[in-house]
């Protein structure tokens, strides 16, 4: 599925609609985030935690490497991974003991290995001044977060350019 967001605020809006998608226990999930540097990564995971109820500021994890958030829907873990050199580095990050909540990864690719473990990959790229969110469903879970996306999406004149 793929969607146009031609600012911020329609990326904000998508953070709400995405996790409106998702069920009520997030436990579990795994979302990863990909695209260049600027793509809106960190604003979409962002959205996400403020929708579920976060209501202080959501500082980007470059440097903490993961930011806990413990929400009325259960725990959302927001993890960038970019400074990480390697796979197992997330022993030290405390990976395995993560999964009693939603982990929203940036920078996935740093961990090729986490696509198998994942639910949902989510791409971001530019698209003149906005930008063009792709989700791939990774887990027969995630076939329905998409579908059920898919379903409640009107396309505009603006998305039909993206399919």
């Amino acid at each position: 599925m793929k969607k146009f967001l031609p600012d911020e605020a329609a990326t904000t809006a998508f953070g709400r609609e995405l996790l409106d998608a998702l069920p009520e226990d997030l436990a579990g999930w795994t979302l990863l985030l990909n695209g260049d540097l600027g793509a809106g990564k960190s604003t979409l995971a962002r959205a996400l935690i403020k929708a579920a109820g976060h209501t202080g500021a959501v500082p980007s994890p470059t440097y903490t490497l993961v930011e806990p958030y413990k929400l009325s829907r259960g725990n959302i873990y927001h993890v960038d991974l970019y400074r990480v050199s390697s796979e197992d580095e997330l022993r030290y990050l405390g990976w395995n003991e993560l999964d009693d909540g939603c982990r929203i990864v940036e920078w996935p690719d740093r961990a090729p290995g986490l696509i198998e473990q994942a639910d949902l990959s989510i791409t971001l790229s530019y698209d003149g001044e906005g930008r063009t969110v792709e989700l791939s469903p990774l887990s027969e879970r995630a076939n329905r977060v998409t579908d059920s996306l898919r379903a409640g999406h009107e396309v505009s004149a603006t998305d039909k350019r993206v399919g």
